[in-house]
């Protein structure tokens, strides 16, 4: 009886990793090559000039949610800090000197230990979910390459990959531009998604208080997630 367990099992696990393999065949795509200089930063420069890019440079708090609201943000970029709640955790996050930020359970402050992990946990969530909110004002970061890629409509993407900085250096994701340079979605190469050319939409955008433009939601292929309540304000 064990021994035919076993085999039924080890089929399961065959045809489960075969059909890995195929969907991997079918929907994976290879990391294109662009032209990098003068051409990729201009249209790098197109696209934050069609998102008013001056007007989020000059907004100072940012409000938003992630996980059907589980994931509460409030970043001040002036002070360059941030307010992070999950569960029944709450994280003043110190974003120049991190091992200065101070984690809570319950209301009540963590001993040293616990508040390094979750101060720790808190910087990840941070990164990845602040991304999916501001990734078109971050083509210029520290460490990023630009490169123009020729798409199969004939026009250009911008290709960006995070050489360093963030919490998953290396990843890399091709914008796919309106004519006027506004952005429609990007395709991601990167490590936590095994499949490469995954594409997510930016086509539902807000205008906040202060002017900036910010996303209200996302849909990557059957998932759709929202922003929550996105906020962009000066006082």
């Amino acid at each position: 009886m064990l021994r035919r367990l076993l085999k039924i099992l080890g089929i399961i696990v065959l045809v489960f990793v075969i059909a890995l393999g195929v969907l991997y065949a079918i929907f994976n795509e290879p990391l294109p090559k662009g032209r990098s200089g003068p051409e990729a930063d201009a249209l790098a420069e197109k696209m934050l000039a069609s998102l008013n890019h001056e007007l989020y440079e000059n907004t100072r708090f940012l409000e938003w949610s992630l996980r059907n609201g589980s994931h509460l943000y409030k970043w001040d970029r002036q002070l360059r800090k941030a307010e992070i709640q999950w569960d029944e955790y709450r994280v003043e996050l110190d974003l120049i000197n991190t091992g200065s930020s101070i984690g809570f359970r319950n209301g009540e402050r963590l001993n040293a230990n616990e508040n390094e992990d979750v101060v720790a946990k808190a910087i990840s969530m941070f990164n990845n979910d602040s991304f999916w909110l501001v990734a078109p004002y971050k083509v210029f970061d520290p460490g990023t390459q630009r490169e123009a890629v020729p798409l199969e409509d004939g026009s250009d993407g911008l290709l960006v990959t995070y050489n360093s900085g963030g919490s998953t250096p290396g990843d890399s994701y091709l914008w796919v531009l309106q004519p006027s340079g506004f952005p429609k979605s990007f395709k991601m190469w990167v490590k936590i998604i095994p499949i490469g050319g995954v594409e997510a939409t930016w086509d539902e955008w807000l205008v906040t208080e202060s002017g900036a433009f910010l996303p209200k939601s996302h849909v990557m292929g059957p998932l759709e997630f929202s922003m929550g309540e996105v906020r962009g304000y000066n006082q």
